[in-house]
């Protein structure tokens, strides 16, 4: 069983969509997780995970770390930020690309109803396609490098908080 589970979500097939599954990938293939840290690319289909998680305590980890390209109109192509499940704008909740409803409740449910630690991981997007386009932007390539550092900074120092202004 493992204390923290990190999910990229995204779609590696849409171009900076594909931004969760690349730091997954990376962290994987890196060998620097400690032990009791699993990296998941979830795709496009975290919620199945989550929803699990929901209704059975058994197998459930102390925290999750959420992977996923936004697109906020405020952000700069591949600034990288935390953000509270709570604290998503309504008006963003239809477009945030943890893959719609009803992932954001799954989640402030999670936090709510369970002891599981939720802390998202963003990057903002420069490019998704309308239509099949792999690969990510310069970018986002580098949201990925940042992304890894900060995961490994996050797992290394459970004890602490993870804030907003920890990223």
């Amino acid at each position: 069983m493992s204390s923290t589970i990190i999910f990229g979500c995204g779609n590696t097939l849409m171009g900076d969509d594909g931004f969760g599954p690349a730091v997954v990938d990376k962290l994987n293939g890196g060998g620097t997780l400690p032990d009791g840290v699993e990296a998941i690319d979830a795709m496009t289909g975290v919620r199945e995970y989550l929803f699990d998680y929901l209704l059975s305590e058994e197998g459930r980890p102390e925290h999750i770390i959420i992977l996923d390209a936004v697109d906020f109109e405020e952000r700069i192509p591949g600034e990288l930020f935390c953000i509270e499940s709570s604290s998503i704008p309504a008006k963003k909740i239809h477009d945030f690309s943890l893959h719609q409803f009803p992932t954001v409740n799954l989640l402030q449910e999670l936090e709510a109803h369970t002891s599981i630690r939720v802390t998202i991981l963003a990057a903002q997007a420069e490019y998704i396609p309308a239509e099949i386009e792999p690969g990510l932007t310069k970018s986002m390539k580098s949201a990925v490098t940042k992304a890894c550092e900060q995961i490994l900074h996050i797992v290394q120092n459970q004890q602490n908080e993870v804030t907003i202004n920890d990223v």
